[in-house]
């Protein structure tokens, strides 16, 4: 019986570059103005999840990057949203138009509950939400 672990002396460390500190992270922020940040946040998207419209407790909410961090987006208040958990980690670093076509309905909540977020996104959720029905309807 031949298992990894029993191999453990053969493995070898790959070189990493050394860590930032905490808050020299990219767009990393204190947990002060991030806190500040996901209070404004939930009461703009009224205390509802924008993807599922659940009506959750504070202490459900997760902060969301619509335009993800990965992706070039900023921890902006025009970019912050509340989202549940299992919806936060199923958009994960996706642009908006890519999840919003993937999940129409996701993007009709967005429309209705993120009021505080940039114009531009929101147009974007519009315009993905559109093109993914008629294509659902085509179908």
């Amino acid at each position: 019986m031949s298992a990894f672990w029993h191999h453990h002396h053969l493995r070898r460390a790959l070189a990493r570059e050394p860590r930032l500190e905490r808050f020299e992270r990219r767009d990393s922020l204190a947990p002060t103005v991030r806190r500040a940040l996901k209070t404004a946040a939930y009461r703009d998207c009224d205390h509802r999840c924008v993807y599922c419209g659940w009506d959750m407790p504070y202490t459900d909410a997760t902060l969301d990057h619509v335009q993800p961090i990965a992706r070039g987006g900023r921890s902006q208040p025009g970019n912050l949203v509340v989202a549940c958990g299992p919806c936060n980690r199923l958009k994960a670093d996706q642009h908006p138009q890519d999840f919003f076509s993937r999940w129409p309905s996701a993007g009709e909540n967005f429309i209705r509950y993120a009021r505080a977020v940039n114009r531009t996104l929101k147009r974007t959720a519009r315009r993905a939400v559109s093109l993914a029905w008629a294509a659902a309807e085509a179908a």
